[in-house]
């Protein structure tokens, strides 16, 4: 599938900026007569103005401090490009949080100056926040052939395709983004297609390197473009932006071709058994090595689950894939062939509670049940913090009598990023006079610190960032600016923005305590009680065995209510907090318990 490249120059006009330019020429003045010496501060201020250099200012919207939700926008001579618009995946205490974006209001409030939105590459943490983004502004947006494929399909679901200009890119190519130079620079990543940028300013040159490891013999495509990392060395860098994921971990990442290896030894052992592997959609090497084994050991391939289709169709279409003719059927053809003829790729491998594993795992999959006869690989590691949730899943599979293979010990996952040997190898390489250790938490940026000073860079030339950090640097300096508003942004089902702390509060309370509800009706003129208080619980305790408890909450709301009537209070805010109040310390004293009270009062 031919895709062409598409570079409009941005508003139709070239902001460059030129410094310390001469002005024409005039007529010479009139002599004049001083008795003093002519005042020249302002020939010397407008020297100084000519002599003033121009900066780059990076401006990090995500992407530090966690783990996914990468953006950042580059500045220089007023002209701002985006890199990368990712979504992370909401923490356990995020209750009911489909997913996390970035706060986009910088972007909106200066998007007249936005020339573009680059990508890296097509996984989620780097693209999954684009459609609320585009749904706000409208801007032109380019990557690789398979990443533009990915986000395309995105955008279709969305409604956004048709609205969004998409330019494909391949690496060694260079685009300009009102002032700034933008060159792609292929690297290896558990992604085909993902590129490091090189942004070429006035200034100097800044490298971003994206998610990568430097792989020697990749699955798909070449290796990492190591030489123009050297080249750009010796042209001079300014500063690099590096991903720190692994910065913590000694070494080297493994080579992809190991899974290949441990994926033979596995189909070897499984013998008559189904097969079922849970991995990344968005792996497409990995799965390219599972077509291999598949093809090799006489079975067919299905998949399950709708991002991973979504993955696969784009990458086959794309020629990402190499499928020998007859190998992947549809899954509702599974019944058809006998268990050692099957293999079966699904998602799943974080034990999220929607993919295809979990609901097979809990018996909730329409169209595949498993147990005894299934040989089970998980071809991935933990995400941190996910680690009870594929536990979990994994001893439900292990119930139903499948086999699991999910241990490290077997060689089903390599990382797609780079441990400190290959950090260390960039840093080499492109030799910058500052560094900004981004993607990653404070341990990893922290580490990757160390790993620079440890390399002979200047403790003074290194930067440890927090979302909403601004820098300015040039070839003189790195120095901090007044933060941007960034932050967390909520998607609930349809609702963007509208879940905050004070929601996510109230979710963890009535999770934990549960919740009380009060409801009265009082007479309009007197204040005086016409029904209830009526009594309801959820989540708090059980009510038939709690009755005692109840008939004393209702006096004590009753006694409140005839208090307020008495005073002459008629403020619905005065006796809603007089009645929680009461309420609390008496069910708090029985049951040490902090339920939430909701009083509900209406008059006549």
């Amino acid at each position: 599938m031919a895709m062409n490249v598409n570079y409009k120059k941005q508003n139709g006009t070239d902001r460059t900026k030129s410094y310390g330019s001469k002005s024409a020429k005039t007529k010479p003045p009139v002599k004049q007569h001083y008795k003093h010496k002519p005042n020249t501060a302002k020939k010397k201020s407008q020297n100084n103005q000519s002599k003033v250099k121009p900066t780059v200012r990076i401006m990090f919207l995500g992407g530090l401090n966690e783990i996914g939700k990468n953006i950042t926008l580059f500045e220089c001579n007023n002209d701002i490009f985006i890199l990368d618009c990712g979504m992370a995946f909401p923490d356990g205490d995020m209750l009911g949080v489909d997913l996390v974006i970035p706060d986009f209001s910088y972007v909106e409030e200066n998007i007249h100056r936005i020339k573009g939105i680059v990508l890296t590459h097509g996984h989620e943490d780097h693209i999954g926040g684009l459609p609320f983004l585009l749904n706000r502004v409208k801007l032109p947006i380019y990557g690789t052939a398979l990443t533009i494929g990915l986000v395309g399909n995105k955008l279709k679901e969305y409604g956004l395709f048709n609205k969004t200009q998409l330019n494909v890119v391949k690496a060694g190519d260079t685009i300009k983004l009102g002032c700034m130079k933008v060159e792609f620079i292929h690297v290896n990543h558990s992604i085909p297609d993902s590129v490091a940028v090189a942004i070429h300013t006035d200034v100097g040159t800044i490298v971003h390197t994206g998610d990568f490891k430097i792989d020697c013999t990749p699955t798909t495509g070449e290796m990492i473009d190591l030489a123009r990392f050297a080249e750009l060395g010796k042209e001079g860098v300014l500063a690099l932006l590096a991903e720190s994921t692994n910065a913590d971990k000694p070494g080297y990442t493994m080579t992809e071709q190991t899974v290949f290896e441990s994926f033979e030894r596995l189909f070897q052992k499984a013998e008559n058994k189904r097969i079922i592997i849970a991995t990344f959609a968005s792996n497409i090497s990995r799965i390219q090595q599972i077509i291999y084994c598949a093809e090799k050991y006489g079975r067919k391939v299905a998949f399950s689950g709708r991002s991973m289709i979504n993955y696969i169709t784009v990458a086959n279409e794309l020629g990402y894939l190499d499928v020998p003719e007859g190998v992947i059927i549809d899954i509702d053809l599974l019944k058809r062939y006998s268990s050692d003829e099957i293999v079966l790729v699904t998602t799943g491998s974080q034990g999220e509670p929607m993919s295809a594993l979990s609901r097979m795992a809990y018996s909730d999959h329409k169209k595949v049940e498993v147990g005894y006869g299934d040989f089970i690989i998980i071809s991935a590691n933990p995400i941190p913090g996910n680690e009870k949730t594929v536990g979990n899943v994994v001893d439900e599979l292990l119930k139903k009598g499948c086999e699991v293979v999910y241990e490290s010990m077997y060689e089903v996952h390599v990382s797609g990023h780079a441990c400190r040997e290959e950090l260390k190898i960039i840093h080499g390489l492109t030799k910058p006079k500052f560094f900004i250790p981004v993607h990653g938490e404070q341990k990893h940026l922290r580490k990757h610190a160390e790993l620079a000073l440890s390399m002979g860079m200047e403790h003074k030339n290194i930067f440890i960032g927090d979302v909403g950090n601004v820098v300015e640097l040039n070839e003189s300096y790195l120095k901090q600016l007044p933060s941007v508003q960034a932050g967390k942004v909520f998607v609930d089902g349809l609702g963007v923005g509208d879940v905050g702390s004070i929601v996510l509060r109230d979710r963890k309370h009535l999770g934990q305590d549960g919740l009380v509800i009060i409801v009265a009706t009082l007479d309009t003129d007197n204040g005086s009680v016409i029904s209830g208080p009526d009594i309801v619980s959820r989540g708090f305790v059980y009510v038939r065995e709690s009755e005692d408890l109840f008939d004393d909450v209702r006096r004590s709301v009753s006694d409140v209510l005839y208090d307020c009537a008495y005073e002459n209070i008629h403020d619905w805010s005065t006796i809603k907090n007089r009645v929680k109040d009461d309420v609390s310390k008496l069910i708090f004293e029985r049951t040490r318990r902090n339920p939430m009270i909701l009083p509900i009062i209406m008059d006549v």
